[in-house]
């Protein structure tokens, strides 16, 4: 943030751990240089590295998370991504795959609008494929269920055992980097806003179907369940919960479900987490700054039955495994985040317990206190690095703000 600390973009790890002498404390910061409007951040498939994208600026940043996860290293930076991409612009999603990680992008760079690709690295950093989101002209062999096939992206999950890559939309560069009172007031740019969701080959990463998501689907979360065919995504501008689902003949369908608080308020959903036995969606409206839980065990007919206010605004959500730790963070964009909060919970990360019926915040960090800056998205670190079997999580949080 301009004013706050070095105005760098930076990596800040914070000690998770229940009991730990620096429990809820920052124990380390490693500033990547500039403001690249930094953005989601993944692990890769063997958790030895972490990938961190800028928005703005494209450029991708490696961290060494495994020699010392306390004190990560800057590994690598990738800054020829939109060269060797043929044109993508703004990395978001960071996804392992086998050896692979899968970057979603969010505009191109001939108009910086919303049309895209997703991108395919090895795990060392080395350019493999560009594919390009279906659109109409060129829906490179998928079918149009619906009225929409805007080529836009943002968020992607797999289903392995249905060989099933799943994609929502967002906007492009000229909308995310705008100011959002001027964004709000441009009817025009309000039209540049994504409305589908896209059912991919997971091997050959082919566009199988286009189903219509209106009102810009968000992030993308699959049940865990073997045999929970179905993915969730809420959308931003008309506040609804959306079930992506396979249905008795194996094709897939896309359908409203629930709204999310008053959608005429536009309370704005941001990101969501499901549960680890697919019967609760942790689900965050940024405008007002409240978390609600869903009851999702029967996915079709949602049922809000929590909702706290977590601060003046809030975006990412993350749980432990369990369901008992549940946090937060606030920043959305540089350009749309609250300046003159009421309260003065603006830019915060913070850590709750949950008993099954209320949160209770264990810890509170002022990131602008602190001078670090805008907290965006988080990642836990993992216990056993070079494990191939499932292992719980080490409970220190990596963050990128």
């Amino acid at each position: 943030m301009p004013g706050v600390g070095d105005e760098q973009d930076k990596l800040v790890t914070v000690d998770v751990h229940p009991g730990s002498p620096t429990y809820g404390k920052v124990i380390g910061t490693l500033s990547v240089g500039g403001r690249n409007e930094a953005h989601h951040s993944g692990l890769t498939d063997d958790r030895r590295y972490l990938w961190a994208s800028g928005i703005d600026t494209s450029k991708i940043f490696i961290f060494d998370v495994h020699t010392d996860p306390a004190k990560p290293k800057l590994h690598a930076t990738i800054d020829d991504f939109v060269a060797k991409s043929g044109g993508v612009v703004g990395p978001h999603t960071l996804y392992a795959l086998p050896g692979r990680m899968l970057l979603t992008g969010l505009s191109n760079n001939q108009d910086h609008g919303g049309k895209t690709a997703m991108v395919e690295y090895t795990n060392d950093g080395k350019y493999v494929a560009t594919h390009w989101m279906p659109v109409d002209g060129d829906l490179r062999g998928a079918e149009k269920a619906g009225q929409f096939a805007d080529g836009y992206g943002y968020d992607v999950r797999a289903l392995p055992r249905r060989n099933v890559l799943v994609s929502s939309s967002f906007t492009g560069w000229n909308n995310y980097m705008m100011n959002l009172g001027k964004l709000l007031a441009d009817p025009e740019a309000m039209k540049r806003f994504g409305n589908t969701v896209v059912i991919w080959d997971l091997h050959t990463k082919k566009p199988k179907k286009v189903l219509d998501v209106p009102g810009a689907p968000l992030e993308i979360r699959c049940a865990w369940g073997a045999r929970h065919d179905y993915c969730f995504t809420s959308t931003a501008l008309t506040s609804k919960i959306w079930l992506i689902y396979a249905d008795a003949e194996g094709d897939w369908q896309a359908k409203a479900v629930s709204d999310i608080g008053d959608p005429s308020k536009v309370p704005l959903p941001v990101d969501i987490s499901i549960s680890a036995d697919d019967s609760l969606l942790w689900v965050d409206t940024w405008s007002d700054g409240k978390t609600r839980l869903f009851d999702v065990s029967d996915p079709h007919r949602p049922k809000q039955i929590y909702e706290k206010k977590i601060g003046e605004q809030v975006n990412m959500a993350s749980q432990s495994w369990d369901g008992k730790r549940i946090y937060f963070t606030s920043s959305l964009l540089a350009n749309w985040d609250k300046t003159e909060p009421a309260g003065g919970d603006l830019q915060f990360f913070k850590g709750y317990e949950f008993d099954g019926k209320e949160l209770e915040e264990k810890f509170a960090i002022d990131f602008v206190k602190e001078k670090l800056g805008a907290p965006h998205q988080m990642r836990f670190g993992a216990k056993a690095l070079y494990s191939r079997l499932p292992v719980r999580p080490r409970e220190r949080l990596a963050r990128a703000s």
